[in-house]
Parts: structure tokens; sequence; C-alpha cells
């Protein structure tokens, strides 16, 4: 596995777009594997302009009283792999997609996941983006993380398989068509029928991002995604991050409390440089190995250890009164 990274800032780049750039690969997939174009950055929101009055913004939006009321660091509960569902549009997700009637492939696999995770060594979260026109994925596709991988054109009959054999078995390189990932992922969670403070601070994220990321000319290494409720609505905007690290580990780290002032920041310290916004950082994907392989009990991150268990509950009732 190797990772390049630049010692410079994105903010510099220059002409030669691939010197201010990161590419990841694993040299273990063969070439069949990898997707065969660059990573395109998308999302429905890519030429909206984003506004709200100054009143929605005061209750909703990034100047609500709630903003930076806390410590962000241990908000995240532990899970180490990261299944996005890719799946029509955010603007048209009910509260409940997972458990929605009238949208069964998200049902069927939130269902299946649940039903075997006590067999599923690998503690996994399955979290639902946006796919359909104007992006480069569509409804069934499914991105994993760490692995880097995406399963394409995910069936309703399919899905029992796909989890004994993908997320029990581990048979990542083995199982349907697949590509292998490279690049950068954000995910923005949008999700307004859950809740309006996701749904007015992911937007006018989505949309800062876009704009940061075409001009420094990243489009093709960045990838933006509306994704759906991840938890903590009260930490809108919500922000996670699949990039590698300096040793090429891909990790996912969460952000709450960004603004699209912090857009900038993120992108050159984060995925240009490989540092963490502390002030930021709710906690991430993933534990770390010690030398022999054993799992440590708390992060090696400057931002603080990660709590096992989230102290502030994905489930408390959000801004709209749904548990």
């Amino acid at each position: 596995m190797r990772l390049w990274r630049p010692n410079r800032s994105l903010s510099s780049v220059g002409e030669n777009l691939c010197e201010s750039l990161f590419f990841f690969r694993s040299p273990k997939l063969s070439s069949s594997y990898l997707t065969s174009s660059p990573i395109l950055l998308h999302s429905s929101e890519s030429h909206r302009v984003s506004t709200f009055s100054t009143a929605e913004d005061e209750k909703y939006g990034f100047r609500r009283p709630e903003m930076y009321g806390r410590s962000l660091s241990g908000t995240v509960g532990a899970y180490e792999r990261h299944v996005f569902l890719c799946y029509r549009s955010h603007e048209v997700w009910p509260s409940r997609v997972e458990g929605s009637d009238a949208d069964l492939l998200p049902k069927l696999l939130s269902s299946a996941i649940k039903t075997r995770e006590n067999e599923i060594s690998v503690k996994t979260k399955l979290t639902i983006c946006e796919a359909g026109e104007g992006t480069e994925h569509s409804d069934g596709d499914v991105l994993v993380f760490p692995e880097m991988i995406k399963y394409r054109g995910l069936k309703d009959e399919d899905v029992e398989s796909f989890v004994e054999k993908v997320l029990m078995d581990g048979k990542q390189q083995v199982y349907g068509a697949h590509d292998a990932l490279a690049g950068s992922y954000i995910f923005v969670c949008a999700h307004r029928s859950r809740d309006k403070r996701c749904g007015v601070c992911g937007t006018a994220l989505i949309t800062k991002l876009i704009e940061e990321i075409e001009l420094r000319g990243l489009k093709d290494q960045i990838c933006v995604h509306a994704c759906s409720h991840i938890g903590g609505h009260k930490y809108a905007g919500n922000v996670i991050v699949f990039s590698p690290d300096l040793d090429g580990r891909i990790m996912g780290h969460w952000y709450g409390y960004v603004t699209p002032d912090d857009v900038p920041e993120l992108l050159d310290k984060h995925i240009g440089k490989g540092e963490l916004i502390e002030r930021l950082w709710r906690g991430r994907m993933g534990r770390i190995n010690d030398e022999e392989g054993k799992e440590v009990d708390e992060d090696k991150l400057p931002s603080a250890e990660v709590s096992k268990e989230t102290k502030n509950k994905p489930w408390e009732k959000d801004i709209q009164g749904n548990d």
C-alpha cells in the first residue's frame, strides 16, 4: 500500500494538479477491479445556492444557541466498518429511511445487518447516501470503508447473500461486481426530514465544499455525498471524512459544529496534511492495534480518548420530536 502526500497545502495547487494531490490504491487488487475513471465529486446540491433567513439560521443553522455548547470528543460510539447504501435523493428520504416500508432496499439491508450483528465479527454501521441523477452512483451501489470497495447494484433478493459473504465471511474481493475506491470521501448529514438542523446546515456545507474543492481543482480526487442521520442532531453540521492517513490507513473521522467557514481548513489541514481539527473532532471509526496486533483501548490521536460508548445517545429526541 502506497500513499503519496504533498508537503504543501492544497490551497497552493499549481498548474500540475497531480503534484498537489494524493492517490490511494491497494496493490492487492488487480487493475481490472479498479475504477476506470477518476472519482467524481457529486451531489444534487452542486449548483444550488443555499439561502435561509436569519430567523431560520438562529433556530436551525449555524447561529443557533447550542452551537459549541460542549466538547465534541467522545460523542461517537465504537465501530470498525462503515457501510453506505446509495439510494435515491436525500430530499425524498423519509425520517426513518432504513425502516420505511416504501423504501424496501434500505429496510432489507438494515434488518439483515441487525439480525446478524452478533455473527459479524467487525462491528458495522450502516448509513444511506445519495444516488441517482447527477451522481456517479446508482441505487443499490454499496460503499464499504475502510476496505475502500464499491459493490455495484445490490438488489433486494441479494441482500442476505451480501451480508453473509461480504460482512460476515469477509470475502470482499470475490463477491459480485465491484470496484476499488480511491481518493477521499466526505459525507455530510443533510437528512432534513429527520431533523431540520441537518437539512439546513448540511445543504450549506455541501454547497461550500463543492465550491472550495472546485476552486482547488480537486473534484477528481474528493467525493462529496449527502448522507442520512448519523447521530447527534445537536452537533450539526455533521461531517465524516474518509481519507488515507500518513501510514496509508483509512479511518472515518467525525466532525461536528462544522460551518462553511471551516471548509477550507477541513480540506487543507485534514485531507491535505492529515492533521485533525481538534476543536470540531467528535471521534473516529476503528481502533488502533499495538505492535503485536492487539487492540488498544484508547486512541493515539491528539484530540483525546474516544469513548467506547456514545455519551450523547443518537436516539435522543431530535428537534422535530422524533425519538
